[in-house]
């Protein structure tokens, strides 16, 4: 008789998770810069490209640390499924809103 594994799904739920995370990151970043200029110049890493290097690198970081955080935190365990994929949506919905020019352009100077 074979004994029957514990499945779970922590580790496939952070990076669900973490995807919305930065998302949302990108989102607020795009809305700082174009509200602080003292932001819009702090994320200048790459003067070719401007801000945008600086809040494309800073979501990919911060999707990449939340993804290896949440990812050890839940390696081998069972999450709220659901509430991992509802939270993921809302935090994309909100990252595509702050990146969506109308909305960012309504906090420019």
């Amino acid at each position: 008789m074979q004994q029957q594994k514990n499945l779970t799904n922590g580790p496939v739920a952070a990076a669900i998770l973490s995807a919305g995370i930065g998302s949302m990151v990108l989102g607020l970043f795009t809305t700082l810069a174009e509200a602080i200029d003292s932001v819009k110049k702090a994320l200048v890493f790459y003067n070719p490209v401007g801000p945008l290097s600086g809040k494309t690198t800073l979501a990919v970081i911060t999707w990449l640390v939340s993804w290896i955080i949440l990812g050890s935190l839940w390696k081998n365990k069972q999450v709220s499924f659901s509430g991992i994929s509802a939270a993921s949506v809302i935090l994309i919905i909100l990252g595509l809103i702050g990146t969506f020019p109308p909305f960012f352009e309504i906090f420019s100077k």
